[in-house]
């Protein structure tokens, strides 16, 4: 039997895409407004939206699965290359740059997990893709429950078990950020507060110097795919989405803290279930 590879079939990987897919729904203004709201939901818990962009690009806008993860893919790294020097104003360079041979571990396993990750997906049943991805979303939102209501401890590790649990950890989050074309700020910041005891802001600059070259790795990894022609197919709408990203991003930034973490999380753990159990239904 032959494989499907999502979006093999999919009329929106061609020039049409926008006509197929209705051109209201990917609409210019609903592309900025709906990025907008997710960037600002990402940014009021100081993260870069893509966890609950993915769901939107596949349950509104009516992308299919890979695709939709392309896409996902594409407009994080916008977010990331944004979120960088605006990080360093925050967290100078100086705070970062004692911290490299953490970024070097867990780099030794996040690239090839990356690698790995966007491999598999090119090769998954689109079926198989969808359910995966509701899977990551449970992940998530129980990520996001743990380290934004409850408290992360230090687990003093050290030597060689600390470098061995660095790579182990780098490799899943590689495959889980290629997988959802997420950046991984989610899971790298509470493994770096776990792992090596750093302070959560810190912890926060160190997470984009390994999301950049993970996302770089799994993206050149994506291009050989076909369902890449995607993002040319779709540009205008790319376009206006990652500016309204960036946009709520920053104003989700300038609102941290002011909604309670005890109101704000639940509230989006709950929508990220919703998703999961959306997701799983596509398939």
């Amino acid at each position: 039997m032959t494989q499907e590879t999502p979006g093999t079939s999919d009329p929106t990987i061609g020039p049409s895409a926008t006509v197929d897919a209705g051109s209201v729904r990917r609409s210019a203004p609903f592309a900025f407004g709906s990025g907008a709201a997710i960037g600002l939901l990402g940014g009021m818990i100081g993260l870069g939206g893509a966890e609950f962009r993915l769901p939107v690009l596949i349950g509104v806008f009516g992308f299919v699965a890979l695709q939709a993860v392309i896409m996902n893919k594409a407009l994080s790294l916008v977010v990331v290359l944004t979120a960088l020097p605006a990080r360093l104003l925050g967290v100078p360079y100086d705070q970062i740059a004692p911290h490299w041979p953490i970024v070097v571990n867990l780099l030794s396993g996040s690239l090839v997990g990356a690698w790995l990750g966007a491999t598999w997906a090119t090769r998954m049943r689109s079926r198989t893709l969808y359910r995966v991805l509701a899977l990551l979303l449970v992940l998530i939102a129980a990520t996001l429950l743990l380290t934004h209501v409850g408290t992360i401890s230090p687990l003093g590790i050290t030597g060689p078990w600390q470098v061995i649990a660095g790579v182990a950890a780098g490799v899943g989050i590689g495959v889980v950020a290629a997988l959802m074309g997420v950046a991984g700020g989610e899971l790298l910041i509470p493994t770096i507060v776990l792992l090596y005891a750093i302070d959560i802001k810190v912890a926060g600059s160190l997470s984009l110097a390994v999301s950049l070259p993970t996302m770089l790795v799994a993206f050149a990894r994506y291009s050989r795919d076909q369902s890449f022609r995607v993002l040319g197919a779709n540009k205008r709408f790319l376009a206006f989405m990652a500016a309204g990203s960036i946009a709520g991003a920053i104003a989700g930034g300038l609102l941290l803290g002011v909604v309670p973490s005890l109101v704000l999380v639940p509230l989006l753990v709950i929508l990220l279930l919703v998703s999961s159990v959306k997701v799983w239904q596509h398939g």
